[in-house]
């Protein structure tokens, strides 16, 4: 069913061309869109016209039309006035708002499609004969976006995505959930990921300037079978975690990009608690005050360098050493050393992949 918007909008639009005024009724004779006032007077004949076998009527000085959506009488144009013109008009008009219903219903078959193949709802078979129903290529380069908004049914930041990217009908624009823009795209043979890389930044600075929304944007991999869509659907929801977890100052996240912490984002919480009671025993890297955390993260982003950390937090190489020794006391890691510094560095991120898991519990 069209909504009463896109109705009058074709009947104005019609008007406008060829001056006939025009009305659009269900089948009792509700006005749904009109271009003239007082259509309701035509809503007897119309009821009587949804009866008759006539597919077209003159009555009362205007012309009667039946639009159909599969068999089913759905809509009745009304032409006002008798002429030749007016007759040519009003079927123009019917076969607008018919060849409206079929691309409308297609855009919604298509959605539906869409929506149930990211969510492995559709047996493998069904996905290729559906593809080939819709005329929706089965072998295409494609990748998965998905944007989170910061506010429920942001459906103002629905529709500047969809301003930007739907006039391709080769790309499709959905929502799975409140929170969650759903932007399938399919890729030229030259494109790879720095371009949608470059694609994800431009959505991202049209929804902070217009929609005014503060979004995370993440992407899968780039998948060549219509089957494999759920794939990277679910790649880019694993990156959209994974990128609040360990990359907190990002806004766009690809999954190619996750590194180790899509390893850690897959352990489960036991193994992931035994490890960290090894590392600290009772202790958690919260008990270490802030002066000690500044340490050592400064000395992570220096690449263990001891004299360019204690240059950078301006205290003498003694006193960073002397907070190394310590943190090795507390630990039985010494940062130092290289493997002892990714041991520590891993099990920082798994207490972070921990808390968020037990923040996502409440």
């Amino acid at each position: 069913m069209l909504s009463n918007q896109t109705l009058q909008s074709t009947l104005d639009g019609l008007k406008n061309i060829a001056r006939v005024d025009l009305a659009a009724m269900d089948t009792e004779g509700k006005v749904l869109a009109s271009t003239f006032d007082n259509a309701e007077e035509y809503s007897p004949y119309v009821e009587s016209f949804a009866d008759s076998p006539a597919e077209s009527q003159g009555v009362s000085r205007a012309q009667f039309f039946k639009v159909f959506d599969d068999g089913q009488l759905e809509y009745v144009i009304v032409a006002k006035g008798d002429s030749e013109n007016v007759f040519i008009v009003g079927r123009i008009a019917a076969f607008q708002v018919a060849n409206l219903l079929v691309a409308y219903k297609e855009r919604y078959d298509k959605d539906n499609f869409i929506k149930n193949l990211l969510l492995d709802n559709l047996l493998l078979v069904d996905i290729y004969n559906r593809a080939k129903k819709l005329h929706i290529e089965s072998e295409a380069r494609r990748i998965v976006f998905v944007i989170e908004t910061k506010h429920e049914k942001d459906t103002n930041a629905l529709e500047i995505v969809r301003s930007l990217y739907q006039s391709n009908q080769k790309d499709f624009i959905t929502a799975v959930d409140e929170k969650n823009i759903i932007f399938v795209k399919e890729l030229a043979s030259d494109e790879g990921y720095e371009e949608m890389n470059q694609v994800a930044s431009t959505m991202l600075d049209m929804l902070n300037t217009e929609a005014m929304s503060s979004v995370h944007i993440a992407y899968g991999t780039i998948v060549n079978e219509i089957k494999d869509v759920s794939r990277s659907y679910k790649e880019a929801r694993m990156a959209l975690d994974v990128g609040k977890i360990f990359y907190e100052g990002s806004n766009i996240v690809g999954y190619n990009n996750l590194g180790i912490g899509r390893l850690i984002y897959q352990l489960p919480m036991p193994l992931c608690k035994m490890f960290i009671n090894e590392i600290f025993g009772d202790k958690t890297p919260d008990d270490f005050d802030e002066e000690t955390i500044a340490t050592i993260n400064k000395f992570f982003e220096n690449s263990l360098n001891v004299s360019e950390t204690s240059r950078q937090l301006f205290i003498h190489r003694n006193t960073l050493v002397y907070r190394l020794d310590k943190l090795q006391k507390a630990t039985n890691l010494d940062i130092r050393n290289f493997d002892d510094a990714i041991t520590f560095k891993i099990a920082l991120m798994v207490v972070k992949y921990m808390k968020y898991m037990e923040s996502m519990d409440y």
